[in-house]
């Protein structure tokens, strides 16, 4: 036999503070459309949706006003520099200081005035590129004895001219790469010579052209060198001579 029981009836009102539960219950709230925005009147901006259908749509109706950008719509790159230029990368100026040290009777330093880089670590990685056709792997080595090299001509000029001198470590190193280029010439030549006698005759050339053309350049380009040319031509000696060996070895 079943015990029933007397349940009271729930009554359900619209009003906020009256009810079961009493005047503290807070009552569930019935949920709202999502915010529309207005339609597009007739003043020629339509609303931009982001549904790529009305996109399309709105488009075709009118045009979307994008507004002033940078004071102009578009970008004009024909006022932008080239981008060699922007890094500082001349190749005409190289090609001139290049052509310059062909000559070791007339190198000219008035192309030599501005120093930089470029042409040097072109020179730097073309000697390290026929190094590596001759089986040797010799970057590092280069770059270290770059590096030492024009320290030690930096140190020794400086020292020798004393107070009145005026090489900076910049030109200094922009002058010994740029008269790599007999030592590059003769790393090139060396996978054709024949071991022996004659490739020490031909480094030797070659070294006495590099020397002359950088005692020349630093001694333009530089204030006090000129008594101490000497010294200065045989410490370029000593410099250009170690790179040959890693020709000739």
């Amino acid at each position: 036999m079943t015990k029933e029981f007397a349940v009271p009836p729930v009554v359900f009102t619209s009003g906020g503070n009256t009810g079961v539960g009493g005047p503290n219950v807070p009552q569930r709230r019935v949920p709202t459309a999502p915010f529309q925005p207005p339609r597009p009147s007739n003043s020629g901006i339509p609303f931009m949706s982001f549904d790529v259908g009305s996109a399309a749509a709105s488009t075709s109706s009118g045009t979307i006003y994008g507004g002033p950008i940078g004071g102009g719509g578009s970008t004009n790159f024909d006022d932008e520099e080239a981008l060699l230029d922007e890094l500082g990368i001349h190749p005409d100026q190289i090609w001139k200081k290049i052509r310059s040290i062909l000559n070791p009777f007339r190198v000219s330093h008035m192309v030599h005035q501005d120093s930089d880089l470029s042409g040097p670590i072109l020179l730097y990685m073309s000697f390290g590129l026929f190094q590596l056709l001759a089986g040797k792997i010799q970057f590092g080595v280069i770059l270290g004895w770059i590096v030492v090299s024009s320290i030690f001509l930096y140190v020794v000029f400086n020292m020798l001219a004393g107070r009145t001198g005026n090489l900076d470590l910049h030109t200094c190193t922009s002058v010994v790469g740029y008269s790599m280029l007999p030592v590059v010439i003769l790393s090139a030549l060396s996978l054709f010579l024949p071991e022996g006698v004659v490739r020490f005759v031909v480094a030797a050339v070659f070294v006495l052209w590099a020397s002359r053309a950088s005692t020349g350049l630093i001694v333009s380009l530089a204030d006090g060198g000129d008594e101490h040319r000497g010294l200065i031509a045989y410490a370029c000696f000593l410099i250009y001579t170690l790179f040959s060996f890693l020709v000739i070895f």
